[in-house]
């Protein structure tokens, strides 16, 4: 009905797909259609998804940093090494699909999804053929906003940090009563008022920061449990003999 976006758009066809071998590629060609054997070659060997990582890829700097921001975030939603190597060119078998089949949620993100059914990633370099015409629709802005939405959608991580803030000024604020203690009986006190003042506020502003994480985390198990991530996908069948068919071009 309208451009709901890249991931939003490929989930729609996942879903749509009859086959037992999926294979995305952006359109403009950047991934050449005569590298997909490739993909397929590793498929058969046991896998489930396989990327297709790009031999030469040249951006801009400031493309290439959000490149990496977005990267590090999708590492830590996916929590796999592999994703320092993901690409919009992948081929993966369907049935991993059924892992989230009752995904309802508005932000979208393919290769963190692919986790909930499998952890059996691989990826092989293929050629990046430079682009003929028009430009990215990944900006940096886009980038940095595709990774921000990834670590709240799919992870913990900014509650973690929070936890983490709140601990380390909690801590921070008793070292600074302890300090405030130590020179006031040993030194007096300079300036009255201050330093206990000071210690105070520190103290009880990290104590707010760790309970406002602890709060977060259960926050994110509810949030975790609207997401609907299975439990559990059953692996059926010969997958690897359907993948061979599907190279052979016989049945798929």
């Amino acid at each position: 009905m309208r451009n709901y976006g890249q991931h939003n758009a490929l989930l729609c066809g996942i879903r749509a797909a009859q086959y037992d071998v999926i294979v995305t590629l952006d359109d403009d060609l950047q991934h050449p259609p005569e590298e997909v054997p490739k993909l397929l070659a590793v498929l058969a060997q046991g896998f489930d998804v396989v990327y297709g990582t790009p031999e030469n890829e040249e951006h801009g700097f400031l493309r290439d940093l959000a490149s990496v921001m977005t990267k590090m975030a999708l590492q830590n939603a996916m929590g796999a090494k592999i994703a320092r190597q993901v690409s919009a060119f992948r081929a993966f078998r369907t049935e991993v699909a059924n892992a989230f089949s009752h995904y309802e949620g508005s932000f979208v993100s393919i290769d963190v999804l692919l986790t909930w059914g499998t952890n059996r990633f691989a990826a092989v370099p293929v050629v990046h053929a430079p682009r003929k015409q028009g430009s990215s629709g990944y900006t940096f802005r886009k980038l940095v906003t595709h990774a921000m939405n990834m670590m709240t959608g799919f992870t913990t991580l900014p509650l973690q940090l929070a936890s983490l803030v709140g601990f380390v000024f909690t801590f921070f604020g008793f070292c600074v009563l302890g300090f405030v203690l130590i020179r006031y009986f040993k030194y007096g006190n300079p300036v009255p008022g201050f330093p206990f003042l000071a210690s105070i506020v520190a103290l009880f502003s990290g104590a707010q920061l760790f309970a406002l994480g602890i709060i977060g985390e259960y926050l994110a198990r509810m949030h975790f449990r609207s997401l609907q991530k299975p439990p559990y996908v059953v692996r059926l069948g010969d997958t690897n003999r359907k993948v061979e068919s599907f190279r052979a071009g016989g049945s798929r």
